[in-house]
């Protein structure tokens, strides 16, 4: 799922395609995607576009006379720019943004139709697909600690609650947390000042670092490549890659369809977490450190 980074840079990238521009069209191509009747979608065609915002993981388009456009990608939902007027691929493709100089495509490579597409009016109405969650990159450290003790969750899940802060999801939560060096599993409750102090910061230094180096990367160029497994990450998406700080092999969690990747040696005090999968499995067996993991395999 794009997050602050991704979603960031789509908005760099359209701001200069959009932004001034008038709407021409909007064409429909999965019944499924358009998630509200009112209002209409004759009401949006013809509208200038006034600005563009991010509303947690959210796209929003601010039109003229107070209309938006909210455009929430899910996991597997991108955008495309194209040439004016061009068709809908058949397979891919939920809806498309016709412009005078060129076509936003909303598509989605997946065959559960997850990403949503809602119009509505005012900014009451806007605010009600925000999920509540406080902006990482401007909220100090005294409100960030606040957020993370009012409920006692995993810090991992914390971070991924949008009602808790907003835009993060597994990926960048990964790399946050690798940075830190602290284990996904602590519960924020429990945490000290020193722990928090060391998330807030490397919250911040994450996210921004990302967000600077995907616009320098792409530059003025669209982004069609957005995805949330990348060479330069130092944990996600790297089960079984030394990590970039002390080498030793990164480990993972599974949980349903969601990993989270881990140094043990970073993270834990050497402790490996267990797999709900493989601890079933396993039972006493599960290995405690990296040491008898690697016993374990080789027996």
């Amino acid at each position: 799922m794009p997050e602050l980074p991704d979603v960031e840079l789509y908005l760099h990238a359209l701001r200069p395609r959009l932004v001034d521009k008038t709407l021409k069209d909007v064409r429909i191509a999965s019944p499924f995607v358009l998630r509200t009747v009112e209002p209409s979608l004759e009401q949006v065609k013809g509208k200038r576009v006034l600005d563009l915002q991010r509303l947690g993981k959210r796209v929003v388009l601010g039109l003229e006379d107070e209309l938006y456009i909210v455009i929430h990608l899910m996991i597997a939902g991108r955008f495309r720019w194209r040439k004016p007027g061009c068709k809908i691929p058949s397979r891919l493709g939920l809806a498309a943004f016709d412009f005078e100089a060129g076509t936003l495509l909303l598509t989605e490579a997946s065959k559960k139709k997850r990403a949503a597409l809602h119009l509505c009016r005012g900014k009451d109405t806007l605010r009600e697909h925000d999920p509540g969650g406080i902006e990482p990159l401007e909220v100090d450290l005294a409100r960030f600690s606040a957020a993370l003790r009012e409920r006692n969750h995993t810090v991992k899940r914390a971070l991924t609650d949008p009602r808790i802060l907003s835009g993060i999801g597994n990926a960048y939560s990964d790399e946050i947390l690798h940075r830190a060096e602290l284990s996904p599993l602590i519960w924020t409750t429990r945490m000290n000042d020193e722990q928090l102090e060391r998330l807030h910061a490397a919250t911040r230094e994450v996210l921004s670092e990302w967000l600077g180096r995907l616009i320098e990367q792409h530059g003025e160029a669209f982004p069609e490549k957005v995805t949330a497994f990348r060479p330069e990450m130092a944990a996600h998406g790297k089960y079984g890659e030394p990590c970039p700080t002390c080498g030793d092999p990164i480990q993972r969690i599974v949980f349903a369809q969601r990993e989270t990747n881990y140094c043990a040696t970073c993270q834990t005090g050497g402790k490996l977490l267990a797999d709900r999968a493989l601890s079933k499995l396993l039972k006493g067996d599960w290995p405690r450190s990296l040491e008898e993991l690697e016993a374990l395999r080789r027996g």
